[in-house]
């Protein structure tokens, strides 16, 4: 069986005339160049819809098949079979299979790996990086959010000497700083991965009770000593990459949906955690952990106040929902 085809040297432009036929588990050419190899060490290209396909010698020279029905009863004579990857793309099914275990892949990675790998990160960075990310954050802030505090200097002492007094649940337990200032965007707190804890004089005065004021200095000490703050950025910055690779070609603002909600996913977790710390730390010095529900209740009802009553949906909300975690701290054993 002889197919025709045309044959390049590697080197040059030129094209010979050649028939290509395998005898004894030899390819042998005839033609305008002759040459013979065995099949073994030549190469063929996938099939493709109208593209010809080049049988590749070890120095680079190659043909290019004239006959695409007959080199097929060739190869068939031969007992040739493509590569794997080659017969997956040229069946559906196992392209479906192939994609189906993809899409698990990501999945998993995406469930189990990305955190415990962003968490190990974390842990492995200096502490330093924490310092400048925090340093840099509140500096920002301060500039664009945040005024100095009004509140009394004796009053803020009692609050940071009242929270130093009480053990936390965890050994290790970081270095913090309580840092008080004046919210234009009204009562909030939060952690940096510094280890600052920003109150503001707005979240004092809804509160107006220690113990629940208590409670939310050990939820964000509890964002600090598991380092939160970090893992998000490395886990943010992980799908961040991810979603630019499959959609930045698309739409910069398709890649940063993903993100986002990913994102908020991660988020909803540390604040769980986070509430988790905070009820053993309240256990651990003895204090009602209705302290600790009231908090949210507050705030609950403060971001409702001048509403009708709707809400967020929980599963587009960066915290989990306010009923959800009160019946969490009151209900843990």
């Amino acid at each position: 069986m002889q197919v025709a085809a045309h044959y390049y040297d590697g080197k040059t432009s030129r094209r010979y005339a050649v028939t290509l036929e395998v005898v004894d588990g030899v390819a042998q050419l005839r033609g305008d160049i002759e040459r013979s190899l065995p099949i073994a060490q030549l190469r063929v290209s996938e099939r493709f819809n109208r593209a010809p396909r080049k049988v590749t010698f070890p120095d680079g020279a190659y043909l290019e098949i004239l006959d695409r029905e007959a080199f097929s009863a060739l190869l068939h004579s031969t007992r040739h079979q493509d590569g794997l990857v080659v017969r997956i793309q040229q069946n559906w099914r196992a392209t479906l299979a192939a994609a189906a275990a993809l899409i698990l892949v990501v999945v998993l990675s995406y469930m189990w790996l990305l955190p415990l790998a962003a968490e190990g990160a974390a842990k492995a960075l200096p502490v330093e990086v924490d310092r400048k990310v925090g340093a840099g954050t509140l500096d920002f802030l301060d500039r664009h959010v945040l005024a100095p505090t009004a509140l009394p200097a004796a009053r803020r002492n009692a609050i940071v000497a009242r929270f130093r007094s009480m053990a936390a649940p965890l050994p290790d337990a970081p270095a913090f700083e309580i840092v008080f200032r004046k919210s234009r965007i009204g009562p909030n707190a939060f952690a940096l991965p510094s280890g600052q804890i920003v109150v503001t004089d707005e979240i004092v005065q809804l509160l107006n009770d220690d113990e629940a004021l208590m409670g939310v200095l050990a939820h964000e000490l509890g964002h600090v000593h598991q380092r939160h703050l970090m893992r998000r950025l490395i886990q943010s910055s992980a799908v961040g990459a991810a979603a630019t690779v499959l959609f930045g070609d698309v739409s910069a603002v398709l890649a940063n949906i993903p993100t986002l909600l990913v994102d908020m996913k991660y988020s909803r977790d540390f604040e769980r955690e986070a509430d988790d710390y905070a009820i053993a730390m309240f256990r651990a010095n003895g204090m009602p952990r209705q302290k600790l529900a009231y908090v949210f209740e507050r705030l609950d009802e403060r971001s409702h106040g001048d509403d009708s009553g709707s809400s967020i949906p929980p599963y587009l909300s960066s915290h989990p929902a306010t009923p959800d975690r009160i019946r969490h701290i009151l209900s843990a054993p």
